[in-house]
């Protein structure tokens, strides 16, 4: 089976660094405690069982006996621990904050692992699957740098693929683990991601069926149209609800502009929301009212500040803020930096550009690849403006509070905190949501979160995200879980 991952992965891990690109990947390699059914419920995956004590202090997991490393060791609690204590909740986008109250794990035998809590913790059971908390060999990562590892391009797993060969800017080749114990999967000998940088390449190697596979829109949106009148190709839009993703506007507030909030809010008034979707994204999105998407019915809410398109409203709060323009129409120069998962973002932020030009704000694009992108934003926080996509998750807790506490900023971990927002009121309400065991009082606070964030707005989030995965339709078995998108391929086989 031949898929096409783009861009290329930087390591073949997502626990230190989660770009989806390196999850498409690895999945098929790690396995995660859990997976999840079509309700959003956690199933067995490399653990069995699980129990929680009545007090919410211990969770308790009854590993899977007989599973093995790809190199023949036995997996075991230990790694576990390991992977628990040492690197998801040290090195991990989410999972410094998702497992923040874990204080212990123990391990009274090699199948069971017991995690203490130092409060209630419920989100972690919406962090469990191979792409958010991929189980790491012990016996290979322990004592070394876990970014530095060489096992981080050439991964020894548990999952129903093995590592083959990475040739740079070609392709990934893995091939069947003969010992998963999934018995009887996956059903591919060998399964390929190449890397394919030019959209309409793509789109043809589709058409020619020279690849089968590729979640998150990996081909331009102007093409799906005359695609999807193909009849040996299908397209499916599930598989994606556990991200809950965004589209959004990133202010570093270093910036001696971007730190006045009015500077801030005349840009999300310059930028025309439902226009950028149609003419950029081919309509497939809908404007977004803050970070949290309303696909998450049970945390949304629309009683938050907005900004509705309004060109007037945008320069008078630029002249208040102290900017006037200057005899070429300049008020102040700003730079955009532009996740490159696809020309779609490039083109967004040349939208973004136009639409400030209006106001007199000149803005100059700049592009990167992937590894320079994070280390530019995450890592030196050179930029002004930043952006691209991010996932809140089917809990908030799991994914969208790093844009927001100022504790999850860490400079060099990508998708954290880049704007550098601080503010004392937000950290208590995310830290109070973190503890809060009663459901209705932590959704009021989920919802206090949003309107701090669109009062402050260091994020303007600018529209939900509708993806997609395209496949040959000779293929059967492509998932539809919450998670899809981001599970493995052992059950994919030919019709």
């Amino acid at each position: 089976m031949i898929a096409v991952i783009q861009p290329e992965p930087t390591v073949l891990t997502s626990t230190f660094n989660n770009t989806y690109a390196n999850g498409v990947v690895s999945v098929n390699v790690f396995d995660g405690l859990a997976s999840y059914d079509e309700n959003l419920q956690p199933v067995p995956s490399l653990a069995e069982r699980w129990e929680t004590s009545e007090d919410g202090l211990s969770i308790t997991f009854h590993l899977r006996k007989g599973v093995k490393w790809h190199d023949g060791n036995e997996f075991t609690s230990a790694d576990v621990k390991f992977s628990l204590l040492d690197v998801w909740k040290k090195l991990h986008a989410r999972g410094r904050l998702t497992f923040q109250y874990v204080k212990d794990v123990e391990t009274p035998d090699a199948h069971t692992a017991v995690l203490r809590l130092s409060q209630p913790s419920p989100v972690i059971f919406a962090a469990l699957n191979a792409f958010e908390a991929q189980v790491l060999p012990k016996h290979l990562y322990e004592g070394t740098d876990v970014t530095k590892n060489p096992y981080n391009l050439k991964p020894i797993g548990t999952g129903p693929f093995r590592f083959k060969e990475w040739k740079k800017g070609e392709s990934v080749e893995l091939e069947r683990n003969p010992e998963y114990w999934d018995k009887g999967k996956p059903h591919f000998q060998r399964l390929i991601f190449r890397i394919i940088p030019d959209a309409a390449s793509r789109a043809a190697a589709f058409e020619t069926g020279e690849v089968q596979y590729s979640p998150y829109n990996a081909v331009s949106l102007a093409d799906v149209a005359r695609l999807r009148e193909n009849k040996s190709l299908a397209f499916n839009l599930r598989g994606y609800e556990w991200q809950a993703q965004y589209n959004f506007l990133e202010f570093n507030l270093r910036n001696e502009y971007l730190k006045n909030p009015k500077v801030r809010h005349a840009i999300a008034h310059a930028i025309d929301k439902q226009r950028l979707i149609d003419l950029v994204w081919f309509g497939v999105g809908q404007p977004a009212t803050g970070p949290i998407p309303s696909t998450l019915t049970n945390f949304y809410t629309k009683d938050v500040p907005s900004y509705p398109f309004d060109l007037k409203r945008a320069a008078a709060l630029l002249d208040e803020a102290g900017y006037p323009k200057g005899a070429n129409g300049v008020r102040f120069t700003l730079n955009i930096d532009y996740v490159p998962f696809s020309d779609t973002y490039q083109q967004s932020a040349e939208f973004i550009r136009q639409s400030l030009k209006q106001v007199g704000i000149e803005v100059s694009m700049r592009n990167s690849d992937l590894p320079s992108y994070i280390k530019r934003i995450y890592g030196a926080y050179d930029f002004d403006l930043n952006t691209g996509l991010f996932s809140a998750y089917m809990d908030p807790q799991l994914g969208l509070i790093r844009q927001f506490w100022s504790k999850a900023i860490a400079a060099g971990t990508p998708w954290t905190n880049a704007s550098g927002y601080a503010s004392p009121e937000m950290d208590r309400v995310i830290e109070q949501a973190g503890l809060e065991a009663d459901g209705k009082k932590r959704v009021e606070l989920f919802h206090q979160l949003q309107r701090l964030a669109q009062t402050d707005l260091p994020i303007l989030t600018l529209f939900e995200v509708n993806n997609f995965t395209i496949y040959s339709s000779k293929l059967t078995g492509i998932s539809s879980a919450p998670d899809g998108a981001l599970s493995s391929l052992k059950n994919v086989r030919p019709k």
